[in-house]
């Protein structure tokens, strides 16, 4: 049983972050990064290209190949107000698949900028693609928890995606203060982003090159990838003084029965690249429980609730439990398991797969700090100290860390 993190203060996670230490842009060459070496309570530092040779023979590192889509969209009204539309997850079709590739109309729950300015009323924009011209029209739906349900048509049987490409603009995160340039199309995708759904980026891979992916092959380490769409509630500062008071958001997973197969041959263990990765692989063991509860439960039925972990026996052993969660996708015929996670990391938690995390640094007064915390057993400051002393650049375009608890 994970101890209750409940009434943690999110003051004691708190940490002084100058404005001039975030970095506003990546390094010109993304493996030139800096990185953090913590094992075992000792810090050192190298560069991120030479990653690899801290890593075990024959370990088994996994990646999120989450691409980042162009969620923000603009249109503008008849009385010339500004509205921006930013995609958050797809509300008919549901399935991201199917929703990229709808060819006339869709709906998304959106964030809705300058909402007061739209009170009712359809809004339309026309953009060329292919030197067509295409009309593309919003439509203001019911709340939606926080967010609004908008429902989206277009003309040119043009796919969503085609659409987004053309008008969306990528979403870099708010803490950089200033506008998404076009440079940053390219620098906030990870080079082995594949799925498109994100609206922020899976940052710890954002160092990785193909030279430096080549160097783990080489040192014998096994590479996998599965899907976490990162949701823009990542940034969503705790604002309540326990953690207890602050919702996580759900985000969607993807994960191939091959990936279980190879946990399972590395006895459940695995190098996670970043905090995504970290957030999917653990909440496959919960999802292992769910099934040897219930044999006969839907994805839908294995999503991760919030304090499930702190909620739920864990004498099971991590074998134990993918071995399961195997055995029911084969049962249901599914090669690869599609459900979703509002998983909350934090002190008091054990981690049941990963066991080393490359991650970049975090913004103070985060769950992601909190995450870490738990990770190093609550010897973050240490972590953080050395990157502040040591000239680290920090938060999404930052520098990276290799933690070995």
């Amino acid at each position: 049983m994970n101890s209750d993190p409940r009434h943690i203060r999110i003051s004691d996670y708190n940490y002084p972050l100058p404005d001039e230490r975030i970095a506003k842009f990546p390094l010109a060459q993304r493996d030139h990064s800096k990185l953090l070496v913590y094992r075992q309570g000792q810090v050192s530092h190298d560069v991120f290209y030479n990653l690899p040779e801290y890593l075990p023979k024959g370990a088994l590192m996994v990646f999120n190949n989450t691409k980042v889509i162009q969620a923000r969209m603009h249109f503008r009204k008849d009385t010339g107000a500004l509205i921006e539309v930013f995609l958050l997850e797809p509300a008919q079709p549901s399935d991201y698949e199917l929703m990229f590739q709808t060819s006339e109309k869709c709906a998304w729950y959106c964030l809705v900028g300058n909402l007061k300015k739209w009170k009712e009323g359809t809004l339309r924009r026309e953009i060329e693609i292919k030197g067509q011209q295409v009309v593309v029209s919003a439509t203001r739906g019911p709340i939606h928890g926080t967010s609004h349900r908008i429902d989206f048509e277009w003309t040119g049987g043009f796919s969503f995606a085609e659409i987004i490409d053309a008008m969306g603009e990528l979403p870099i995160p708010p803490y950089l203060n200033r506008e998404t340039q076009e440079s940053d199309k390219t620098t906030y995708q990870t080079v082995y982003s594949k799925i498109k759904g994100s609206v922020a980026a899976p940052t710890a891979g954002l160092h990785f090159t193909p030279e430096v992916l080549a160097a783990v092959d080489a040192h014998g380490i096994e590479r996998e990838e599965l899907t976490l769409h990162v949701g823009a509630g990542t940034f969503k500062p705790v604002k309540s003084e326990e953690i207890q008071g602050h919702e996580m958001h759900t985000e969607y997973i993807s994960v191939r029965r091959d990936t279980i197969r190879k946990l399972l041959a590395h006895d459940g263990c695995a190098i996670a690249v970043g905090t995504t990765s970290v957030r999917t692989l653990e909440s496959l063991y919960y999802m292992g429980l769910k099934v040897m509860q219930n044999p006969e439960a839907s994805e839908d039925d294995l999503h991760v609730n919030q304090w499930e972990p702190y909620d739920t026996d864990t004498q099971t052993s991590t074998v134990e439990s993918l071995t399961a969660l195997g055995a029911w996708m084969d049962a249901h015929g599914l090669e690869v398991l599609h459900s979703s996670t509002q998983i909350i990391i934090a002190p008091g938690y054990n981690y049941h797969i990963v066991k080393m995390l490359v991650t970049n640094f975090h913004q103070p007064q985060s769950t992601l700090l909190l995450l870490v915390s738990a990770f190093v057993k609550g010897d973050w400051h240490k972590i953080y100290d050395y990157a502040l002393a040591n000239d680290f650049r920090f938060l999404s375009y930052g520098d990276s860390s290799l933690l070995i608890p």
